[in-house]
């Protein structure tokens, strides 16, 4: 088994659990993956450089992941859920939707390393067979939580009755895709809390009932 003790002296504090020494490791590892993507790109990230970034052995990341594919796919999920915190524990419908968009594309000129890494990872994923089963997972995930939110709210009566929740969905998803790549091409020319607002509030008035 790979050495879990970082490379550099640990400093003191109050003893650990072996649970969570491994939650702390992999949180270390997936925190250098989103670095070393975004400095290096996501064809030259390597296993070992992930290991030497986060100050483990460099077999570490094998031990944890098993494979750069295995690496990438929790990258993936772990950055996703973390873009728009606290949404998960709000009932579907109009209201988390909105909330959503809103905190998806304000979260993007924060300048977070792991948004950054998650829209590099989703480009590549167009010619990578690797990655395309990832990401064409986390989408159908993303749409089926959009898809949710809109058909929570026609029932709901919030939403307009017509509304067609799975192209709505496809519509929403890919408008944020769209932003977040000008986002990682052009930061300085996007105003993200500006546009998060803009953009929420022309969904709410296309869908509001």
């Amino acid at each position: 088994m790979p050495d879990e003790k970082p490379l550099a002296a640990p400093s003191r504090g109050e003893r650990r659990t072996q649970d969570q020494r491994r939650t702390a490791t992999r949180a270390a590892l997936l925190k250098a993956a989103a670095e070393v993507v975004v400095e290096t790109g996501v064809r030259s990230a390597t296993l070992a450089a992930v290991g030497e970034r986060a100050g483990y052995s460099r077999g570490i990341v094998t031990h944890y992941f098993g494979s750069k594919q295995a690496l990438f796919r929790a990258l993936a999920e772990s950055s996703q859920s973390g873009f728009v915190p606290g949404v998960g524990d709000m009932p579907p419908g109009l209201d988390r939707l909105i909330a959503l968009i809103d905190g998806y594309i304000g979260s993007m000129g924060d300048g977070a390393v792991a948004g950054r890494a998650f829209l590099l990872l989703w480009v590549e994923a167009a010619t990578s067979p690797e990655l395309s089963a990832v990401f064409q997972e986390r989408d159908d995930s993303f749409r089926a939580d959009l898809r949710t939110d809109i058909a929570a709210g026609i029932a709901a009566g919030d939403v307009r009755a017509e509304t067609d929740p799975d192209a709505t969905a496809i519509a929403v998803l890919g408008q944020l895709r769209g932003i977040g790549m000008q986002q990682l091409l052009a930061p300085a020319a996007l105003d993200s809390p500006r546009l998060s607002r803009v953009v929420a509030d022309q969904w709410l008035r296309a869908l509001r009932r």
